[in-house]
């Protein structure tokens, strides 16, 4: 595996990768009416490129295929890190939430789901509140 800065090239594919691993992996903690307001399928292209290109992002790759990513800003917001349903629990969002951590000082935010919270607690990440 390999984890490299985000390309342009790649966003339609992490797109993709959002839409499939949010609908799949997360569907055991959420509803698909839930599922379908959190990833609609109708990602804006070019507001998606603009986020990514401002924040510092990165993607895994293995065997020429983004298997995941993610992305934080200049104020420590990780905005996103999502792994393909197919590569879950093999260390992929633990080399990508490792580069994202690195880029930054201080402190660093996130809105983690129901999914994603053991992980980001096992990172030392706290609960400083619930949302619904």
């Amino acid at each position: 595996m390999e984890i490299r800065r985000y390309q342009q090239s790649d966003c339609k594919e992490l797109t993709e990768l959002f839409f499939n691993t949010v609908h799949t992996v997360n569907s055991r903690d959420y509803t698909k009416e839930q599922l379908n307001v959190w990833a609609t399928g109708q990602a804006d292209l070019k507001k998606w490129n603009r986020s990514l290109q401002e924040h510092f992002s990165v993607v895994a790759v293995e065997n020429e295929i983004i298997i995941g990513f993610g992305d934080i800003d200049k104020t420590g917001y990780l905005d996103r890190l999502y792994v393909h349903a197919d590569y879950q629990r093999k260390g992929i969002a633990t080399a990508i939430c490792n580069q994202l951590e690195l880029a930054v000082q201080g402190n660093i935010v996130t809105y983690a789901s129901i999914t994603a919270r053991p992980f980001f607690e096992k990172r030392g990440y706290k609960v400083v509140k619930e949302q619904r």
